[in-house]
């Protein structure tokens, strides 16, 4: 199987290389390209990434002109991806919040039929242990337990940005309506279930510190009910 990791990166100087440096050798000699998708960044995210692709043959480096949003930039990797050939494509953060070397993990239930993979911080253990804040994980919990009974399904994680999709599911999710937000990951799970796809969990671990997540709880919380109720309206 042709096995394609992407790399949204918008600012990300600071933490893109080493997330890259630390992909291990083993997860290297499964994928076939590592494509970073720099989404208008204004610091020296574009030069880093065309630095990186000339020691490592395997990356490619696709610009945005102007920033997208994190969405777009997914997007543009499904779309790169489809018409590349790929058989699978796995989604790892510039900014070092999901560890490289789960990579494998990531991809093996692809190979065993599952179409859409979700790497779960709920599943690996408590995530508060990881430096995850009470208020964004009691948020967590309430959210994913309303998402569990909206859409009728059992899944651990919603919010997690560690995600692996098989060909299939770009094919059947119509991922080219959704936002360019970061409700997109959101959506995509919605794509999925309406599309009858196997989803299948992978434990994570919490990784949180410093420069880890730029997301803010309320309004993103508040895309997510605006979400829901797409959903039970049929809108998405």
């Amino acid at each position: 199987m042709r096995h394609i990791c992407f790399m949204p990166a918008y600012n990300a100087e600071r933490l893109m290389e080493s997330v890259v440096r630390n992909i291990p050798e083993e997860a290297w000699k499964k994928i076939e390209t590592l494509l970073i998708v720099n989404d208008g960044s204004v610091d020296a995210t574009g030069e880093l990434a065309e630095k990186l692709s000339e020691e490592f043959p395997q990356i490619r480096v696709v610009s945005h002109s102007e920033n997208r949003g994190y969405g777009e930039a997914q997007k543009t990797a499904f779309d790169w991806a489809l018409k590349n050939g790929a058989d699978t494509v796995v989604m790892l953060h510039s900014d070092g919040q999901y560890p490289p070397d789960f990579l494998i993990r990531m991809i093996e239930p692809l190979e065993n039929g599952a179409h859409v993979v979700g790497g779960s911080r709920t599943k690996y253990g408590d995530m508060r242990h990881g430096g995850m804040g009470q208020a964004r994980y009691w948020g967590t919990v309430c959210l994913n337990w309303v998402e569990n009974v909206v859409f009728r399904a059992n899944l651990t994680s919603y919010h997690s940005g560690y995600k692996a999709y098989s060909i299939t599911a770009l094919r059947s999710i119509p991922y080219s309506k959704y936002s360019s937000t970061f409700n997109f990951d959101s959506e995509m799970l919605v794509g999925a279930i309406r599309a009858n796809l196997r989803i299948d969990e992978v434990p994570i671990p919490t990784i949180h510190g410093e420069g880890y997540s730029s997301l803010k709880p309320v309004p993103y919380g508040i895309s997510v009910l605006r979400t829901l109720f797409r959903f039970v309206s049929k809108k998405i």
